[in-house]
Parts: structure tokens; sequence; C-alpha cells
């Protein structure tokens, strides 16, 4: 399942996580994002109590964006303990994600 943060839930749903956290950066007018989405959704899937996968939507959640150097979406950032492990811009396949993920896992 994907969850959607906002300010008021990232530090416990992100920064606070026992388990490494994906988190999506998108807007519903990037056509990238939305092919990035069902990308999203199967990593949930596949990584499902190894991974927590979160999105945040730049629009409703700007000062999140600007928090993590967001200038650009799709950015999906890998944090583990709080911290960014790895970040990654664009649109990029089911594949390259989870090789991101496993090298962090």
């Amino acid at each position: 399942m994907v969850k959607e943060l906002t300010k008021a839930n990232f530090e416990q749903e992100v920064m606070l996580s026992d388990v490494p956290v994906l988190v999506d950066f998108w807007a519903s007018w990037c056509g990238p994002c939305r092919m990035v989405s069902p990308i999203i959704d199967s990593i949930a899937d596949e990584y499902a109590g190894k991974l927590k996968v979160c999105k945040v939507n730049v629009d409703d959640e700007s000062s999140l964006a600007a928090e993590h150097a967001v200038v650009s979406i799709p950015t999906v950032i890998l944090m583990k303990d709080g911290k960014i492990v790895e970040k990654s811009v664009g649109a990029k396949s089911f594949d390259d994600f989870c090789d991101m993920i496993d090298a962090a896992l």
C-alpha cells in the first residue's frame, strides 16, 4: 500500500520508520509522474514488509519538496534511518528502482 505524506505525518512515517522508505515526489499534471505511478504501486507490493512506499504531492506539500531539494519531478528518494540513501530524478523502470532499493536493503 502506498501512503500519502503530508507535513503533518512526514516525520512519523519517514524519519522515525524502522524500515527504509521510498518517497515519490509527484504532481497530477506531470506526465512522467503518471508513467512512474504504477511502477511505484508495484514496488509497494513487491517489497511489502521490507520497505514503506509513500508519495508526496508537490502541489499540496511544496514545503516538503523544498526541504528535500526537489526541483524536478518525478523525484524518488530512498531514506533509511531518517537519512537520504539514494535520490533518482525522472522516470525510471521497475528494474532500475529495484536495483536502487536492493542496494540499500
